[in-house]
């Protein structure tokens, strides 16, 4: 599967540099391990994507109750090339 996700600053540059490895969504998907994201820069200011997309795979997700805000997920992902 394939999540297409919007993505604003400055969050998408540190995924794209390496220092952000993780997500906080919404459990509103089937977000599985394996699964695709493709981050999509969003602009706030227009509410537009800018055309930048960053391409990961989902390593882990932490969907328990004692972690994670009630609907809400961590999910762990590494960048492809």
């Amino acid at each position: 599967m394939i999540h297409k996700l919007k993505t604003v600053q400055p969050y998408f540059d540190e995924v794209d540099l390496g220092a952000k490895t993780f997500e906080v969504r919404k459990k509103d998907r089937n977000f599985k391990v394996g699964d695709f994201m493709v981050l999509r820069e969003w602009k706030l200011e227009g509410h537009f994507y800018t055309g930048n997309e960053i391409k990961t795979i989902i390593t882990y997700i932490l969907d328990a109750e004692e972690y994670c805000k009630e609907g809400y997920v961590v999910i762990g992902f590494a960048k492809l090339c």
